[in-house]
């Protein structure tokens, strides 16, 4: 016997940012794959690339856990893309080193990176890319900007894992508050820079 329930009267945002969400996460792996590497390798070797940074810092920029993080810079190292070495700062820490052979790797993820999100706003009328760009951002940096901490933990969505061996870039993750996946955008520098707003 069906019961009446109650009528939704707003958009269900929680369904359609997560299925967006996943959706551009298993694009963005396709297209990396294409090139034989993961936006996880990719995140890591970006970051690394910015600036000196120990594995551990790596690990929270890229939201990867301690296991995963060892697995993708040994993937790194074997592929000759990055190396594990000392800080030229502080002798007792070690850094992950990008390569020459990295660095190339860099530049072309960033472009796969960069063709994959035109390719979502491209399936947009012209005169909606900015309006819905600028809506995200201002979630982001607003309203949704931070999480909440309800009594019971809210468990990140599942995506599927990236079964491809590295020397490449990521895949997708598992699903606990730091996994072994990525979000659909490989790494935060990637996002677009906001638009000087007018009053």
């Amino acid at each position: 016997m069906s019961r009446n329930v109650p009528a939704r009267e707003v958009a269900d945002l929680s369904h359609l940012l997560t299925h967006a969400s996943h959706v551009l996460a298993t694009q963005m792996a396709a297209a990396f794959a294409e090139a034989g590497t993961t936006p996880r390798a990719f995140c890591v070797l970006y970051h690394a690339q910015e600036q000196e940074r120990t594995q551990a810092q790596l690990a929270e920029l890229s939201d990867l856990d301690k296991t995963t993080m060892v697995v993708t810079v040994d993937e790194l190292e074997k592929a000759g893309l990055a190396e594990r070495r000392p800080s030229t700062t502080d002798r007792r820490a070690r850094i992950v080193s990008v390569t020459e052979e990295g660095e190339r790797a860099v530049a072309e993820g960033a472009q796969i990176a960069d063709r994959v999100h035109r390719e979502v706003l491209d399936a947009l009328p012209a005169e909606e890319r900015e309006v819905f760009t600028r809506a995200l951002l201002r979630l982001t940096e607003g309203h949704l900007a931070t999480p909440a901490e309800p009594e019971r933990p809210v468990r990140r969505a599942r995506r599927p894992r990236d079964r491809r061996t590295p020397g490449s870039p990521p895949a997708s993750s598992t699903p606990p508050s730091r996994s072994a996946g990525h979000s659909a955008s490989p790494c935060s520098p990637l996002s677009p820079t906001p638009a000087p707003t007018t009053s």
